[in-house]
């Protein structure tokens, strides 16, 4: 009964190594690992990869639960492939995590939802200060490249006849951005 493990980052920064020496110590015999945002499968080829290769009696071992799944919408439907295939699933420092049996099975889907109320805290928190800074006057995102001058200034010239390119090279931009400048 092989024991297959997971391992996953959420940027590209961020190394997944010592999971993966804890799952092989843990004895794995295969880890499949990347590094991927836990928001959906669809952006986890790794972890669909992992999951075809399961079958009934296989252990599927991650170091965390939220390495695994951010969401108990996609927690669920990993915990369904799992029951479909037949495999259990164990998480090393979540030790209630263990879908072998009843009490398992309900732990993780209380904790999944959990999981899910924090994140959802997390997002409300992230925009309400998002709010208060756009109150305050704080401007996102990359500065523009043309001052309003400028900008009405290529919205005239194109309007007697130059063209987006001639403009874009004499700015020094991008067609894009005179392109922009002429469509907002």
């Amino acid at each position: 009964m092989p024991i297959i493990g997971y391992a996953r980052v959420s940027s590209l920064g961020q190394d997944y190594d010592g999971q993966v020496d804890r799952l092989m110590t843990y004895g794995c015999e295969k880890v499949y690992a990347e590094k991927a945002s836990g928001k959906s499968q669809d952006g986890r080829p790794e972890l669909q990869k992992c999951l075809r290769k399961l079958k009934s009696g296989d252990t599927l071992v991650i170091t965390r639960l939220d390495r695994l799944a951010r969401s108990i919408r996609d927690l669920l439907g990993i915990i369904d492939s799992l029951k479909t295939s037949g495999a259990t699933i164990k998480a090393l420092d979540d030790s209630w995590l263990d879908t072998g049996s009843a009490h398992g099975q309900l732990i993780l889907t209380i904790m999944g939802a959990l999981s899910e109320f924090e994140r959802q805290m997390i997002r409300s928190r992230t925009e309400e200060g998002i709010k208060r800074a756009k109150a305050k006057g704080t401007v996102f995102g990359r500065k523009h490249v043309l001052d309003d001058g400028q900008k009405r200034r290529i919205a005239e010239r194109f309007a007697s006849g130059e063209t987006m390119a001639a403009l874009s090279k004499d700015y020094q931009v991008a067609v894009g951005t005179i392109w922009n400048v002429l469509n907002n």
